[in-house]
This record gives C-alpha cells, sequence and structure tokens, in this order.
C-alpha cells in the first residue's frame, strides 16, 4: 500500500501537471470576481472565504476523472483488481495519493488567494482549516464518478456533473464555518465538526462503493 501511495503521488507530479492547473484554475476563479462584483473591498472581504471555497471546489473537479483512467489504458487496473488486498482499501490509498497531488496544492494557495480578497486573517485561517478538513470528501465522491465512468472515452464532464451534487453540503458547511470564526455568535464549532464528519463518512463510503463500480466495469 506504502509502494502504491508513493507510485500514485509520483505519477500525479510527473503526468498531466494536475496540481498546477488546479492551483491555476483556483487563482483564475478568484482573480474575475473582482471584475465582476466591482473593487469594493468590504464587499471581497464578505464575499471572500465563499468564492475561496467555490473556487478550491471547482479546481478539485478538474483531475477526477484521472483518478483510474491511467491504470486502465495501461493495464495497471486489472491487476488492482485481481490482488489480495481489499480493493476498497486500494482506492483509499489512490484517492489519498490524488489528494496530495490535486487538493493539498489548493489548500496551500488559499492563504495568497484570501489575502488578494482582503479576507481577515481569522477568516483565512478558518477557510484554510475547512479546506484542509473538507477537500478529501470531494476526492472520495469524486473515486465514485471516476469508476463509474471510467469505461467511458470522454468520462471528464460526466464526472463533474456526478459530483457537485453530492458535494454542495461540503461547501455549505465549509463556508459556514468560516464565515462563523469571525461572525458573533455563530459557533466555528459545530459546522467544522459537521464537515469533519462528512469527510470521515465518505472516507469510508467512497472507497466501497468506487470498488464496486469498478468491478461492475470490468464484468
Amino acid at each position: 500500500m506504502r509502494a502504491l501511495l508513493w507510485r500514485d503521488i509520483r505519477i500525479g507530479i510527473r503526468a498531466g501537471g494536475g496540481a498546477l492547473i488546479g492551483v491555476l484554475f483556483f487563482l483564475t476563479v478568484v482573480a474575475v470576481v473582482p471584475f465582476g462584483v466591482g473593487p469594493d473591498l468590504n464587499l471581497l472581504s464578505r464575499i471572500g472565504p465563499a468564492i475561496l471555497w467555490i473556487g478550491a471546489l471547482l479546481a478539485a473537479l478538474l483531475g477526477l476523472d484521472r483518478l483510474f483512467q491511467g491504470d486502465r489504458e495501461d493495464g495497471t487496473l486489472d491487476l488492482l483488481l485481481m490482488q489480495e488486498h481489499p480493493l476498497a482499501l486500494t482506492v483509499l490509498i489512490k484517492c489519498l495519493a490524488h489528494w496530495v497531488v490535486s487538493g493539498l496544492p489548493l489548500v496551500a494557495a488559499s492563504p495568497l488567494l484570501g489575502l488578494f480578497m482582503n479576507v481577515e486573517p481569522l477568516a483565512i485561517g478558518a477557510t484554510t482549516l475547512t479546506l484542509l478538513v473538507g477537500t478529501p470528501a470531494v476526492t472520495f465522491i469524486g473515486a465514485v464518478g471516476a469508476a463509474v465512468a471510467v469505461a467511458l472515452p470522454r468520462g471528464g464532464l460526466l464526472v463533474s456533473i456526478l459530483v457537485l451534487p453530492l458535494a454542495i453540503p461540503i461547501l455549505v458547511f465549509g463556508v459556514s464555518a468560516a464565515y462563523a470564526a469571525v461572525e458573533d455568535p455563530a459557533p466555528f464549532l459545530p459546522p467544522f465538526l459537521i464537515l469533519t464528519a462528512i469527510t470521515l463518512l465518505f472516507s469510508v463510503i467512497g472507497p466501497v462503493a468506487a470498488a464496486a463500480a469498478l468491478r461492475a466495469s470490468t464484468d
């Protein structure tokens, strides 16, 4: 499992430029917002956490279709299906590797982009923390969509369509926790704990459902 983790991380870094593309897309979404809402710094500060979350969510969807596609094309997926280890555990490891390559750079870039949006330091910290906890859930949900669409030649759009509605609760509680950190008397902890619970829930359901979809796609 450790070898599979490092293999997927190395492949993700070398091939496709997934991390760079995701961060650039994240930057683009944040950069165009001031042109749409105007140069009002107070307004940008208020909507900043929501924009950061929306940009990170959309950027996280970009590379989900490649989660299993490369393994299917080079025959690695067939070997993974025949191995003695539980396939759900293998999917979990691949999800973690994908998040390290594609999701973690988005979390790291969010404080800098928060400054660009004139977001308060406390709100930047809260948004970064919620992204750190919430973005893995997007990957776990995306694994199911990627497994369903793995046999399709152009399944990238289908993956986004399948994943985006299921990711709405993550967006809602992530933004709620970020705002609650700076707006009294709204508490930060309840929405943050719910966001954590959602991630833990999908860390179990996502790999199991994705493993079932992968087996069904090979039948």
